[in-house]
C-alpha cells in the first residue's frame, strides 16, 4: 500500500521494503515528476569525532531523540563557519538512530519546490519509520524557487506538517538569505517612534523563526583544532610531535581556516605523505 502511495504522490516510490532496506534516500526530480532513491551507502559520520561542538551536537541529538519516541520536537536549522560540523552532525544521526526507524532524506534546494509532495509521501507511506528531510548548505537569493515551499512546510500552511517528518537545515548564514545595507536603510519609525524593520528582513527573519530549533556551530581557538589534529593522528596510528603540529598550525594559514575540517584534511594530508615516504625505497 505504502509504495502505491508513494508512486501516486511523487512518481516513483521505494516502498516499505525500501525503507527497511535503505537507511538514506535522495530526492531526484525529472520531467516535473520526482521519486525517493535510495542510497546503497551513505555517509555516516561518528559523532564521536566531532570535538569542540558538543553543547550543539547534544542539543541535536535531545531533539532527534524526542522526534524518534513521538515526543514532541522541533524543525532545526544548524549554521555557523563553514567545516565546523554541521553536516556530520546530521549524518551522523544515522548511526544513532537508524536501528531505531530513522532515515535520511536529502532533498537539494532547487527540489524544495516539491516538498509539499515530499511530505505527504512520507506521511502515507513511512510504514512507521520517521524521516528527517536534510537540506544541506541552504541560502536563498532574491527571487529563488523553494523559499516559500519551506516557508509553509515549516509553519504556516492550512495542511498540518506529518509528525513523522522532521526538517533540518544546515546553512553558513543564520538567516538563509544575503543580507544587505540596503535593507537595513528600508527600516523606519512609526509616528510612536516604534522601530519597523522593512519587508526583506521581515522576511528572512520569518523564515529562521520557523525553525523552533537553532543551534550555532562556530569555528574553534588553536588548541581546540589541535585537539581535533591529535584526535585523528591517533585514529591513522600517527601522534602529534612538533613536526605535526608545526605543519598543522601552517596548514590553518594557508587554508584559511581552523575548523574540523580542516584538521581532517590535514591529518589526511601528512598521514598520506608519511605512508608514501615509508614506501619509498631507501
Amino acid at each position: 500500500m505504502s509504495e502505491q502511495l508513494l508512486r501516486a504522490a511523487t512518481g516513483v516510490g521505494p516502498g516499505a521494503t525500501g525503507f527497511e532496506r535503505y537507511r538514506a534516500f535522495r530526492w531526484e526530480a525529472s520531467g516535473g515528476a520526482g521519486r525517493l532513491v535510495g542510497i546503497e551507502q551513505p555517509a555516516v559520520f561518528d559523532l564521536d569525532d566531532l570535538i569542540g561542538v558538543e553543547r550543539s551536537v547534544e542539543a541535536l541529538l535531545g531533539n532527534t531523540e524526542q522526534f524518534v519516541r513521538g515526543l514532541p520536537f522541533n524543525n532545526v536549522l544548524l549554521h555557523g563557519e563553514r567545516g565546523t560540523g554541521k553536516s556530520s552532525a546530521v549524518r551522523g544521526l544515522l548511526g544513532r538512530f537508524a536501528d531505531r526507524g530513522l532515515r535520511l532524506v536529502e532533498v537539494q534546494r532547487e527540489d524544495l519546490t516539491h516538498l509539499p509532495q515530499i511530505l505527504r509521501a512520507l506521511r502515507d507511506g513511512g510504514d512507521g519509520h520517521r524521516f528527517l528531510i536534510f537540506c544541506d548548505d541552504l541560502s536563498f537569493g532574491d527571487g529563488e524557487s523553494g523559499f516559500r515551499e519551506l516557508k509553509a512546510a515549516l509553519e504556516g500552511s492550512l495542511e498540518a506538517p506529518p509528525e513523522n517528518v522532521c526538517i533540518v537545515a544546515t546553512s553558513n548564514r543564520r538567516h538563509l538569505l544575503p543580507e544587505s545595507m540596503a535593507d537595513n536603510r528600508k527600516a523606519w519609525l512609526d509616528e510612536d517612534n516604534e522601530l519597523h524593520l522593512g519587508e526583506a528582513l521581515e522576511e528572512r527573519l520569518a523564515l529562521s523563526d520557523r525553525f523552533g530549533l537553532v543551534i550555532g556551530f562556530y569555528n574553534f581557538d588553536q588548541p581546540t583544532y589541535l585537539q581535533i589534529v591529535e584526535h585523528y593522528l591517533e585514529q591513522a596510528g600517527l601522534v602529534l610531535d612538533d613536526a605535526a603540529r608545526e605543519e598543522a598550525l601552517r596548514w590553518t594559514v594557508v587554508r584559511a581556516s581552523r575548523s574540523g575540517r580542516a584538521a581532517r584534511q590535514f591529518v589526511d594530508d601528512w598521514a598520506g605523505r608519511k605512508s608514501l615516504q615509508k614506501s619509498q625505497p631507501d
